[in-house]
């Protein structure tokens, strides 16, 4: 299906111009007019869209409730961009995209933000619910306004959501399991890093560690998992004291896994303390994280095309409401393993 877009991009001109087409604003030469119409003909369901979002006769809203990012926290900058793009482009549906950022580090933001989200009165939501039991709570409130919504990046079993976009986290779990196994020899400890209080508020998190620990269970592969919990991650030193513990507490660590995008924090501290060569594996290609995959202090990356994620959120909900489009249920990201030696062809 083609868009505004990719007709602009065919017909040689921007995307304004074909807007002042498709609404015969004028100041368009006749013979590009012509050639805009003919690419808008060819492709009639687009101008279906348009004429049906106009009949409307009012502006759409989507909302999204995403958690925000940071220089330590930089993974959330890519929906973020995604979700832009996509505004870009279905504007000329009449649709308006309005962002809510929390810190997914206190339910109180989540549910402030929230507030402000429902007070704007959306016609869809994004959500990525990040806590589960406040989820619970908040859904009910889009459900009895018969507010439609998606959950983006962490799906949650048992509720009302239109679509799931995202990863499938068991299995990348899973996945990571493999990929440690290819890295270490039998019976040896893995460390496995956790950053949240209690992993049942991320339900992502909290499956990729199921999926990570049955690999080894299922395969009835001798590997010693030691969980290690650390929340503050803005102090180098502290992480490198209690790391250079664990390590000294139990030498025969060889993997080191952590199962969230923050494994570049760790790789850092890590690579000061070790004695012996580690295998780490995370998650998400981030800036930083490429950058230790490429000095070798990260065995593994999974990717799961955040960016893409995003901007698939707002296509699917606009879809929903302006074509009465019911969207597939679940929309998997691909597992992309990346390494030093594919990141540049990634």
């Amino acid at each position: 299906m083609k868009t505004i877009k990719d007709i602009a991009k065919e017909a040689n001109v921007s995307t304004g111009t074909v807007d002042r087409v498709i609404h015969n604003r004028g100041g368009v030469s006749k013979k590009t007019e012509g050639e805009i119409k003919l690419l808008l003909k060819r492709n009639n369901f687009k101008i279906n869209i348009i004429a049906r979002s106009l009949a409307l006769k009012k502006n759409i809203k989507i909302a999204t409730l995403i958690p925000n990012f940071n220089e330590e926290n930089i993974f959330w900058k890519a929906p973020l961009m995604g979700i832009n793009t996509a505004q870009e482009e279905v504007e000329i549906f009449g649709v308006k995209v309005q962002n809510f950022a929390f810190d997914q580090f206190k339910v109180s933001t989540y549910l402030s933000q929230f507030k402000a989200l429902l007070d704007s009165k959306p016609d869809g939501v994004i959500i990525v619910p990040t806590f589960r039991k406040e989820t619970q709570q908040i859904l009910l409130k889009l459900e009895e306004r018969n507010i439609p919504y998606i959950f983006l990046n962490i799906d949650i079993e048992g509720f009302k959501n239109i679509s799931f976009i995202g990863q499938e986290s068991y299995k990348s779990g899973y996945l990571a399991g493999k990929l440690m196994h290819l890295c270490l020899q039998d019976e040896c400890s893995v460390m496995i890093i956790q950053t949240r209080s209690s992993i049942d508020d991320n339900h992502a998190i909290s499956k990729r560690i199921s999926g990570f620990t049955d690999y080894f269970s299922d395969n009835k592969i001798v590997i010693r998992s030691i969980k290690v919990n650390t929340y503050n991650l803005n102090h180098s030193n502290t992480l490198k004291e209690k790391f250079g513990s664990v390590l000294k507490k139990d030498p025969n660590i060889r993997g080191v896994f952590v199962p969230n995008s923050k494994i570049s924090i760790f790789a850092d501290c890590i690579e000061d303390l070790k004695t012996q060569k580690l295998s780490l594996i995370g998650f998400d290609g981030t800036e930083q994280n490429i950058k230790c995959l490429k000095e070798d202090k990260i065995s593994f990356l999974i990717s799961q095309k955040p960016f893409k994620q995003g901007y698939n959120s707002i296509k699917l909900m606009t879809n929903y409401l302006i074509e009465k489009k019911q969207p597939q249920a679940k929309v998997y990201s691909p597992l992309e393993i990346l390494t030093k030696e594919n990141i540049n062809f990634s």
